[in-house]
């Protein structure tokens, strides 16, 4: 139970969910709303309601829902900002506005359902915590390799309908990660190995995406991990996944 609850404690601080960091955090529905001097807000965009909000230099948290690329240029203004969600849906084309936003270190994107490339994120040079959530477009995680010195808490996961596949964790063999989030995935060659060098991983959230003996050889690499599938309980109703279809 305490193990329970410890991975409850971690699962809730690495997510950095605004909520419960920002709890006051006001929602705008006009750009033009949110006052100069404002550190932090939510967005909704409705047509063109998002326009004045690049101009919002103060800000250093927002929460922009609806983001199309329009509103994704005007964020791309703001360099002031630490932490950035666009939520569900973003249906920009193009993620390259983001690569201004030198002082960006907590980044999550919700449902990118356009974007095919994912590079201009690496040219953030304090970026530390990235949630990725039902890219269509996402094929591997091979451009995240350049991100190994900095990043600390990586989520690559799947919506609540549609898994995320992945063929590989190898790319992220050279990564030093707090956490690492595998929510709603599947994993193409079934293997947690690329996991065993992280020994600071502290928390691993995760679907059934491994045989169960590839969680035990996890687990003996990395004793001190917190994971819900080292627990034996956790098997009770539930058998290794099927390969991948090839």
């Amino acid at each position: 139970m305490l193990m329970q609850e410890e991975a409850g404690r971690l699962n809730e601080q690495y997510r950095f969910r605004l909520d419960s960091r920002w709890p006051d955090c006001p929602l705008y529905h006009r750009g033009t709303d949110i006052p100069d001097i404002a550190e932090c807000a939510r967005l909704a965009r409705d047509k063109n309601s998002h326009r004045g909000v690049g101009l919002r230099s103060a800000l250093r948290v927002l929460e922009a829902h609806s983001v199309n690329q329009a509103f994704l240029e005007e964020i791309g203004c703001l360099g002031q900002l630490t932490y950035l969600a666009l939520e569900y849906p973003v249906t920009a084309v193009d993620l390259a506005p983001l690569a201004a936003l030198s002082e960006l270190s907590v980044l999550k994107i919700d449902s990118p359902r356009n974007i095919t490339d994912f590079t201009p994120l690496l040219a953030l040079p304090k970026l530390e915590t990235l949630f990725i959530e039902n890219a269509r477009h996402m094929a591997d995680i091979e451009w995240l390799r350049p991100l190994a010195p900095q990043l600390k808490v990586l989520g690559i996961e799947g919506s609540l309908y549609t898994a995320q596949s992945i063929p590989s964790l190898a790319p992220l063999a050279a990564f030093d990660l707090d956490a690492l989030f595998l929510t709603g995935t599947r994993l193409g060659d079934q293997s947690l190995a690329p996991l065993q060098a992280m020994q600071g991983l502290k928390f691993l959230g995760t679907a059934l995406n491994a045989p169960r003996a590839e969680f035990d050889a996890l687990h003996a690499a990395l004793p001190h991990l917190l994971c819900d599938w080292f627990r034996p309980e956790m098997w009770t109703n539930f058998k290794d996944p099927r390969p991948a279809k090839t």
